[in-house]
């Protein structure tokens, strides 16, 4: 089956259903593809974001998608796209399902794939008790006695930042330091311990940190770990696509979200370091405007 659209969306959370939205409203046909595999499926509740504040993850994308999927010309798909190329006329999508599609635009919005360390209990904690952003899970835990995973320059500048919010902090560089003389000083001057020793494992209940075990058999009762990890993007899609990538490894986009690709947008956190719902949802309502402009533009010229 082929379906030919205006605009594809590859990607159903926050960036992209804010996308389907602005589209809807501007008439678009426009299809969402999902996989339904959030990088914040664990995370148990969705802060900083106004009217809903402490809502899990699942109710905001479950009323998104509702409330995006409204408007008539919107559709959604649950299913996986394993290529796309830019056609002469666009783009051509395939589904995992075997569904081609052709679009005049596409807006990648997939998000990002964290790379989990591989310490035991580690995977388990993620975005419940081992976090990455205080502005989204600072408040839940300030006050209480943190620990930072974290090394470099990146170490320090996330020590200083956290420990606005927990002043008993512990950096733990996993192994030896690689900071300054004199930013370990600084740390130093403020209360934030450093401890090199590696870590070997994280003890848990149900995702909830109770303690990290270090390799010389010494721990530390934490209530949250912060965390610094890799991540990747869909690669399939970016290759195929050609998008230009920056140095953080993102895809660059302008002040619209437009790539260097013509008639390619991205919206959300493959776009950006700076990860939040709110932020997700205002990079996808602002591509889904600039894509109805710019086809409103192409008709007249």
């Amino acid at each position: 089956m082929k379906q030919d659209l205006e605009v594809v969306i590859i990607g159903g959370s926050y960036a992209g259903l804010s996308a389907a939205m602005t589209l809807g409203r501007a008439l678009r046909r426009t299809l969402v593809i999902d996989a339904g595999e959030p990088c914040n499926r664990q995370t148990p509740h969705s802060h900083n974001f106004l009217t809903r504040d402490g809502a899990t993850p699942a109710e905001l994308a479950t009323a998104a998608r509702q409330q995006a999927t409204a408007y008539p010309s919107v559709s959604f798909r649950h299913d996986r796209v394993v290529a796309a190329s830019k056609a002469e006329a666009g783009f051509e999508i395939t589904t995992q399902q075997g569904e081609r599609i052709t679009a005049q635009k596409v807006v990648l919005a997939t998000g990002i794939k964290d790379q989990i360390l591989p310490l035991p209990g580690f995977a388990e904690c993620w975005g419940i008790s081992v976090i990455h952003c205080p502005y989204c899970h600072g408040y839940e835990v300030h006050g209480r006695r943190i620990g930072l995973l974290a090394n470099g320059d990146r170490g320090f500048d996330m020590a200083r930042l956290i420990q606005h919010w927990n002043p008993a902090l512990t950096l733990f560089t996993n192994g030896p330091a690689t900071l300054t003389a004199e930013q370990q000083a600084q740390l130093r001057q403020w209360g934030v311990d450093l401890v090199e020793t590696p870590l070997v494992a994280l003890d848990h209940r149900n995702g909830y940190l109770q303690q990290i075990r270090l390799h010389d058999g010494t721990t530390f009762a934490l209530t949250a770990l912060y965390a610094q990890v890799p991540f990747s993007l869909p690669t399939h899609l970016t290759d195929g696509l050609g998008c230009t990538l920056t140095d953080l490894g993102l895809i660059q986009t302008g002040p619209g979200g437009g790539t260097s690709v013509p008639g390619l947008y991205a919206a959300g956190d493959v776009t950006t370091p700076f990860r939040s719902v709110a932020m997700a949802g205002a990079s996808g309502n602002l591509a889904g405007a600039f894509i109805n402009h710019e086809l409103i533009h192409e008709k007249w010229q």
